[in-house]
């Protein structure tokens, strides 16, 4: 079989969602520290040079963190406005934290702290220029931020969708081929063949592009069904449900993301061994996960190096990740013996 480990796809953010990541924030503390540092180096620095820098960082930081305490108080109203008003908000929420920590210096520090040499509202307004240009600075570097994470998160979604359009032709195709074969052997049982069909397409063609695992375990037994018509006592099958029905209807997922596991299980494990061989399929609750574990026997003498259809597990391993964050997961495992596709979803999944 062929498998390709495709790298886990972050969820969709809002822009300033970016503020709360320990990196920004680690980032912006150091910048403050930067920058007291130069004003403390500045020429022109009166007095002792580390006591200077010590009340730069004190101030810096404190205006740094009072910004961000503004924005995260106001994150609900800031999450519906666009990229770049969530931008202005925060040069807004800068020039009122240095206002507000010059005044705060100004009355505490007035009796025990020597005026500065251009006066309590001189330092304010060197603050606030000094605010206003890092601000603008700093509203620029979230623009091209914004702009190149958007930019990854569209290259992505394409990836994506262009995975799903490539799958839903391949499971048409190997269904077709599956049908052709089978009114060519068995006309009588045709009947019964077109109305799995039917049910199997609409599901592929028309269905929503998320399901519970009930209906995705569903639409992989019709598949079967149509497989056991085909193989008749080539295919031994087995089902060990063990998850509760409850999060099986709760469990959602995107859909064709069980039925290429089982095609492939069929294709590659148990249609090129004239013999036939076994199929089982577990359900079972792990923890907070469900997993969903597709185990096939392989032909006698496979070096499980075949080639094979590598683009329905691919597309499901991608569009799993996207929709659960990073939280659902699919790993396959060869043996000499047999190949085994293992899905684990959380049992709460968001959506993509």
């Amino acid at each position: 079989m062929d498998q390709s480990r495709m790298a886990p796809t972050p969820a969709p953010l809002r822009p300033l969602d970016t503020l709360w990541e320990a990196s920004t924030i680690i980032r912006i503390v150091l910048a403050g520290e930067a920058l007291a540092l130069v004003l403390a180096l500045a020429p022109g620095v009166t007095g002792d040079r580390l006591t200077y820098f010590g009340m730069a960082s004190f101030s810096t930081q404190w205006i740094a963190l009072m910004a961000m305490g503004m924005l995260f108080l106001g994150r609900r109203g800031l999450s519906r406005a666009s990229p770049m008003l969530g931008a202005q908000a925060a040069l807004v929420a800068l020039l009122v934290s240095t206002w507000l920590v010059s005044g705060l210096a100004w009355f505490f520090l007035r009796d025990i702290w020597h005026e500065p040499g251009a006066g309590w509202l001189g330092l304010t307004v060197q603050l606030t220029v000094m605010a206003l240009t890092v601000g603008l600075l700093g509203l620029a570097a979230f623009r091209a931020h914004w702009h190149i994470r958007q930019m990854a998160v569209r290259a992505k979604q394409a990836e994506l969708e262009a995975l799903q359009a490539r799958l839903r032709p391949h499971f048409l195709f190997n269904t077709l081929n599956t049908g052709i074969a089978l009114v060519h052997s068995r006309p009588e049982e045709a009947e019964r063949l077109l109305l799995d069909l039917s049910d199997l397409f609409r599901a592929a063609l028309a269905g929503p592009a998320e399901v519970t695992l009930d209906e995705e375990l569903t639409l992989a037994r019709r598949y079967l069904e149509i497989e056991s018509l085909r193989f008749g006592e080539r295919l031994e099958l087995r089902w060990n449900v063990t998850a509760s029905p409850a999060d099986l209807l709760a469990t959602r997922l995107p859909s064709l993301s069980v039925q290429p596991l089982v095609e492939n299980a069929i294709r590659h494990g148990i249609e090129p061994d004239s013999r036939g061989g076994s199929m089982t399929i577990d359900v079972a609750s792990e923890g907070l996960l469900l997993k969903v574990a597709v185990q096939n026997s392989v032909p006698e003498g496979a070096s499980g190096s075949g080639k094979g259809h590598g683009i329905g597990v691919a597309a499901v391993r991608a569009r799993i990740e996207a929709m659960a964050g990073g939280g659902g997961t699919l790993e396959t495992t060869r043996t000499p013996d047999g190949f085994t596709a293992t899905l684990r979803i959380p049992k709460v999944a968001g959506t993509a």
